[in-house]
């Protein structure tokens, strides 16, 4: 059985590094359920080989060539012949020196002759397909690519589950009667699959950045990955105002993380967090991506732009108490209009609360439903000294992750005890 130290590089090696392994073995046989099979089946490899050899200096690589023969194995298992062998075949020469024999390989080695060249962003392109729907490559390429499970990506999406999963299914049976191939399309094509692309990007960081369920407040590899790939993004297509209105995005909402726990990893609200522990650096430049992507879009502003120049507010407000509400509440009614969602409608409320009053955002709130509504109208609710109510709706309420449970059992508890003295007074 494998040691508790070679599991936990297993896992490491996996959880940051598995989509890319992933995606860099679907580039090299066109086939998404091989490559799956082929990654699991080098990670049971390492299972049994590292205790005995050690964990190699580079263990992605490794798991990568592993699976490049994994495939091949899987390959002559299914006695397929024409395509599939001549796949197989081609895949020799990517497996040599065995996999003991080089921990040094650099993955990143293979060169390509196409327009996009890291293998993640490159099969994000893929999934994008132009004859699947929008939502559905979307959702194909956060599950596929991202690995993200079919709740999270529901999370994310704002839709169910179980849709979500029918969704998936739909896709990849559409791709196979189909037989869309899984490549990456020509230059000129590229614009036309930009905004799943980003989509799916903004999506993975949405995914890190407030997560369905679990233990953390945020998963700093997911949002660590997206931006990476924002990065890509924006370096792959300068001129295209949505990757770089994406990339501003997702700068100035990671520029406030630092605060946004406090030693204890318990949530800081963004009325209490210490603005100096924000990044200045990642602040300035995400104004200067959003003011160059609103030049290059005439001043016409898509989402993401809008998304941006929202977060910009809060970042050039030195304080809390001073922040542009007014100018906020103007971007969300622009936003509102262009991509309406349940999340810009709360948001929309709460700014407008903070502007001209509880009672007002409480009145947008009435038509809304949701579990981080109750929580918002809770809020409010306390501001007008109506604790008993507070609580009844804080307690209909549903964190996501054990950070705002904790978060929301103390808010219930201080709203119980200002219950108690306002029904003494």
């Amino acid at each position: 059985m494998a040691e508790p130290i070679y599991l936990g590089a297993i896992a490491d090696t996996i959880r940051i590094e598995g989509t890319r392994i992933l995606a860099t073995l679907i580039r090299t046989v066109g086939d998404v359920q091989l490559a799956e099979d082929a990654v699991q089946e080098a990670t049971l490899a390492a299972l049994g080989a590292w205790p005995v050899t050690g964990v190699p200096p580079e263990p992605r690589a490794w798991l990568t060539v592993t699976a490049r023969r994994k495939a091949i194995d899987i390959l002559r298992r299914e006695r397929a012949r024409g395509d599939k062998e001549r796949a197989g075949t081609e895949l020799l020469e990517l497996t040599r020196p065995a996999p003991a024999e080089v921990p040094a390989v650099s993955v990143e080695s293979v060169e390509s002759d196409e327009t996009v060249h890291d293998d993640l962003l490159r099969l994000i392109f893929t999934c994008c397909h132009p004859t699947l729907s929008p939502p559905t490559r979307v959702a194909l390429a956060l599950r596929t690519l991202c690995g993200l499970s079919a709740g999270a990506i529901a999370a994310v999406m704002l839709t169910s589950e179980a849709a979500t999963a029918k969704r998936l299914t739909r896709a990849r049976q559409k791709i196979a009667a189909a037989n869309i191939p899984y490549r990456v399309p020509p230059a000129a094509e590229l614009a036309d699959r930009l905004p799943a692309v980003c989509a799916v990007v903004h999506g993975l960081y949405t995914s890190g950045h407030a997560p369905a369920d679990g233990e953390p407040a945020y998963n700093l590899d997911l949002c660590t990955e997206a931006i990476r790939l924002a990065e890509l993004l924006h370096g792959l297509l300068p001129d295209q105002p949505m990757p770089t209105a994406v990339l501003a995005l997702l700068l100035l909402t990671e520029a406030r993380r630092p605060a946004r726990l406090d030693a204890d990893g318990e949530v800081v609200t963004l009325d209490r967090q210490d603005r100096a522990l924000w990044d200045a650096a990642a602040i300035t430049r995400g104004i200067s991506l959003l003011n160059d992507s609103l030049e290059r879009s005439d001043r016409q502003a898509d989402p993401y732009q809008l998304q941006a120049a929202i977060a910009a507010e809060h970042a050039r407000a030195p304080a809390y108490s001073i922040t542009d509400w007014r100018e906020i509440v103007r971007l969300y009614d622009l936003l509102l209009s262009v991509a309406p969602t349940p999340a810009a409608e709360l948001a929309h409320a709460v700014a407008t609360a903070e502007a001209e009053g509880p009672q007002a955002g409480l009145t947008l709130l009435e038509r809304q439903q949701g579990p981080r509504t109750h929580a918002v109208r809770a809020e409010l609710l306390a501001r007008l000294h109506r604790y008993r109510e507070a609580v009844d709706e804080l307690s209909r309420s549903e964190p996501a992750t054990a950070a705002e449970r904790r978060h929301q059992q103390g808010r219930i508890e201080e709203f119980s005890r200002r219950s108690s003295s306002h029904d003494r007074c």
